[in-house]
């Protein structure tokens, strides 16, 4: 009767844990992605400080071949693991990606990332290091700047299984005051926290 007891409280234990560390239901992101939630982001998008970067570099990077974009986006890769990083650095010290970094800070973990891309998907400001240098060749730009000025992609949610969140990005096209596009911005969102938020006000 005792092994019985024991191997129960065991089977009981393992189920706890288990759940403890489980894949939690994905958040509804048509109740928690608002319009004011959206409106809130690009409001912070569209600063001077991001459109002056972004028209700043479209000038110093017209007609970019794309044998020059991939070469800087694989200088960017390389430096990911290099010990010397003159690309990568320069990016983050940027005012704009200063900017960025300190939007990131004050949404306490609401935004786990922001970047900003020119016209060519380059990034030109960003609040931490991405994977690539480049991304035209993503739906974060393909699905915004290349289909229209006012165009917004929401990606589909991902469980973080690293750090236990529900992540998704919001991704839009930036516009000059003449509502000319001139890039794409990125927002990552913390779902997981996003709906913490939503039913502490509820």
């Amino acid at each position: 009767m005792k092994f019985i007891t024991s191997a129960l409280a065991s089977t009981f234990l393992a189920m706890s844990l288990a759940t403890a560390h489980a894949e939690p239901p994905q958040p509804d992101m048509d109740k928690l992605i608002s319009p004011e939630l959206l409106q809130q982001i690009q409001e912070f998008i569209s600063a001077e400080i991001v459109t002056i970067s972004v028209q700043a570099q479209n000038a110093r990077l017209t007609n970019l071949s794309q044998e020059k974009i991939d070469t800087l986006d694989n200088q960017w890769k390389a430096e990911r693991e290099a010990a010397d990083k003159p690309l990568i650095a320069a990016t983050l010290s940027s005012p704009l990606s200063v900017y960025l970094a300190r939007i990131q800070g004050k949404s306490l973990g609401l935004f786990p990332e922001i970047f900003v891309m020119d016209q060519n998907g380059l990034n030109v400001g960003q609040s931490s290091i991405t994977s690539d240098f480049w991304q035209g060749d993503e739906g974060k730009f393909q699905k915004t700047y290349d289909v229209s000025e006012d165009a917004i992609f929401i990606d589909e949610a991902e469980w973080d299984d690293e750090v236990k969140i529900w992540r998704n990005q919001v991704s839009f096209t930036l516009v000059d005051s003449a509502k000319k596009k001139i890039g794409a911005a990125t927002v990552e969102l913390n779902l997981t926290e996003l709906e913490r938020r939503a039913l502490a006000g509820s």
